[in-house]
């Protein structure tokens, strides 16, 4: 099984987690790191575990570099029964209505597509004291040794 960890982001945070958590993890077999924007939702593979990385943009949106993935998938919306993806989604809850709804915007969208979402739903608020990193690390470790991402 390969974990791919994929990203979207607007200025950078979330593909900095994304590679810490690659860091993390790379005991457990392989890794990879992509931006969204640079995947292709059809070559979402069943074998493999998704380790999704998201923001959040001006009033709820989808990051940047997340809407192409996004707008792919809503046009061709392919078959993703039997892939398997976590998310762990950036905001700050000083804007409570808006408060990762990017990441929500994604997850709507892969389970309405089928895919199955595994373990915790991971965030992180600006408006806090903890590490992103910190946090998004240990959610990912915790997220790759449940039962169902084997």
């Amino acid at each position: 099984m390969t974990i791919r960890i994929l990203y979207g982001t607007e200025s950078g945070n979330s593909e900095m987690i994304a590679d810490d958590i690659a860091g993390a993890l790379t005991d457990t077999g392989e890794v990879s790191v992509a931006d969204l924007q640079d995947t292709d939702p059809a070559g979402l593979s069943r074998d493999d575990l998704h380790l999704i990385v998201c923001s959040t943009y001006g009033e709820g949106e989808l990051p940047a570099s997340a809407q192409p993935f996004v707008d792919q998938l809503a046009s061709d919306r392919p078959d993703l029964a039997g892939v398997r993806y976590a998310i762990f989604g950036l905001g700050d809850s000083g804007y409570a209505e808006s408060y990762s709804k990017g990441s929500e915007h994604l997850v709507a969208l892969l389970d309405d597509l089928g895919a199955t979402r595994i373990g915790e739903y991971g965030r992180h608020d600006a408006a806090g004291f903890d590490d992103a990193a910190e946090l998004a690390t240990a959610w990912a470790q915790a997220t790759v040794t449940l039962p169902t991402a084997i």
